[in-house]
């Protein structure tokens, strides 16, 4: 027998998806069920490396990628067949189980859909085959009427896997019934069927003052509300994906300021959640130079398009900030994106992502190659200077995902020194304030956090149990139990899945 499908459906992004899939995952995993999550298509440029097609690696989203620890799973690339990675405003690259797929990325939006499919209705079939349950998100909303046609990520896989679907909605933006009324309204007759359950999320206030709202919505849908969910910023999970949460965090008394560059192709940005639950330290994402006053730190993160990310950077006037605040003795700290950009020049021989000189604060040089690196990789600093001097012999893992080879420039001056803290990895100044490093995942790492903050952070299973008890706490009685029943509207799986 198959494994039950849940899914969480949203009325928006933002609604809250992410995090109670999550929660769902860790919950069921704690009643001994062996639980996967799933994506079908999943658009966003925070990834994961994680066990690919063949014995190799791949990518996946790293909503999904969470998601499968909070299951206690292994995650593969199955989790989230799809992911699209936008590069520009018009343009995504399409990474497929785990790959970047050069045909499909070419192709219009609206053709790429019937040639996935197959491919997501193997991936859920092959978890579907291996669990008891699989959890399954769904993307934006499912009632964009002129995109159901052409739906691979919503309620075609919701029918296909016969699906027990709760729809989320945000009812701190206001018009949370209509959001739920008219999302419902909109599905053909068998996908409402589907819906067991509505759940408002980030309310405010005392939950008796929404009456009678939800009974009379009930009466409208024959759908109850099974929780409403209080707000919670807090939890220490990262924003889903696609959601930028910009505002200034910190706990207890200020230490330390970091500012973070958030250019418009920021990637990996969820790789500095930990930040956010540090007890003295603040964090900012910085868009101008006023941002950037009184910090610490300043940081310049991963970028899915490194030449014109570095672009903005100049027309902002952030260069000139960046290279001050180092002259000056402040940190800076490159990743993936970031240390190519600290170095003085960019080559693109491929067309991969763009030619341009960068900031000049590590003699280096960055050739972009038409093959991406994709890798989990485990690696151990060796001496460390001045304001990094704590990471020196600290052993970490992390991950690589990054189309550039980096090398020591051959015309560098003689006063221009570098060290090569990290084997084809990291460098830093010889002043000890620069330092850039291809490793996504620095500050997930418990040894890294120890040296550079001499804290414990709390645990990923630390906030996925949060999450479960607090699903618990607000949801209605029976209703967990009532999800994973089999769906009495069930129908038989469709042989051929482009049915």
């Amino acid at each position: 027998m198959t494994a039950v499908c849940v899914m969480v459906l949203g009325t928006t992004s933002g609604a809250g998806k992410s995090w109670v899939t999550t929660a769902l995952c860790r919950y069921y995993a704690r009643l001994g069920l062996k639980v996967a999550p799933f994506k079908a298509q999943n658009m966003s440029n925070n990834a994961r490396v994680v066990v690919g097609l063949d014995g190799l690696q791949g990518e996946i989203g790293s909503a999904q990628y969470f998601q499968s620890f909070a299951a206690t799973a292994v995650p593969n690339v199955h989790m989230n067949p799809v992911l699209l990675k936008p590069e520009a405003d018009t343009m995504s690259q399409v990474v497929l189980l785990g790959t970047v797929n050069r045909e499909l990325t070419n192709l219009p939006w609206r053709d790429r859909s019937e040639k996935v499919w197959p491919y997501i209705c193997a991936s859920l079939d092959q978890l579907r085959a291996e669990n008891d349950v699989v959890i399954i998100e769904g993307a934006g909303s499912p009632a964009e009427i002129n995109l159901h046609a052409s739906d691979i990520v919503n309620m075609r896989v919701a029918v296909y896997a016969q699906a027990n679907c709760w729809l989320v909605t945000d009812i701190d933006r206001g018009g949370a019934f209509a959001h739920l009324y008219g999302t419902w309204a909109l599905l053909p007759l068998a996908e409402r069927r589907l819906i067991k359950g509505f759940v408002l999320n980030k309310f405010r206030g005392d939950a008796s003052l929404l009456a009678p709202g939800p009974q009379m919505l009930h009466e409208l849908t024959g759908v109850p509300v099974v929780a409403t969910l209080p707000m919670w910023q807090q939890h220490g999970l990262p924003e889903e994906d696609g959601v930028f949460d910009d505002r200034t965090y910190s706990r207890g008394v200020v230490t330390k300021t970091i500012v973070i560059i958030a250019y418009p192709r920021i990637s990996n940005l969820d790789e500095f959640q930990t930040l956010k639950n540090i007890h003295g330290v603040r964090l900012v994402w910085a868009r101008a130079p006023r941002d950037c006053v009184g910090a610490d730190w300043i940081v310049l993160p991963g970028s899915k398009s490194t030449a014109s990310d570095l672009q903005w950077v100049r027309e902002q006037g952030l260069d000139v900030t960046i290279t001050e605040h180092a002259q000056r003795g402040g940190a800076v700290l490159g990743i993936c994106g970031g240390l190519q950009m600290l170095g003085k020049e960019l080559f693109d021989p491929h067309g991969v992502d763009g030619s341009a000189l960068g900031l000049g604060l590590l003699p280096l040089v960055t050739v972009f190659d038409r093959e991406k690196t994709v890798r989990r990789t485990v690696a151990k600093f060796g001496t460390v200077v001045g304001l990094w001097a704590a990471l020196s012999n600290v052993s970490l893992e992390g991950y690589e995902i990054h189309h550039g080879l980096t090398i020591e420039g051959s015309d560098a001056l003689p006063d221009e020194v570098v060290l090569e803290v990290l084997p084809r990895l990291a460098w830093q100044n010889k002043e000890g304030t620069v330092i850039g490093c291809y490793l996504h995942g620095l500050f997930e790492d418990p040894a890294v956090l120890q040296s550079l903050f001499g804290v414990n952070v709390p645990t990923l299973d630390d906030v996925f149990d949060g999450l479960a008890n607090f699903l618990q706490t607000h949801v209605e009685r029976n209703a967990l139990n009532d999800l994973i029943k089999r769906n009495e509207h069930a129908v038989s799986t469709p042989k051929n899945c482009g049915d």
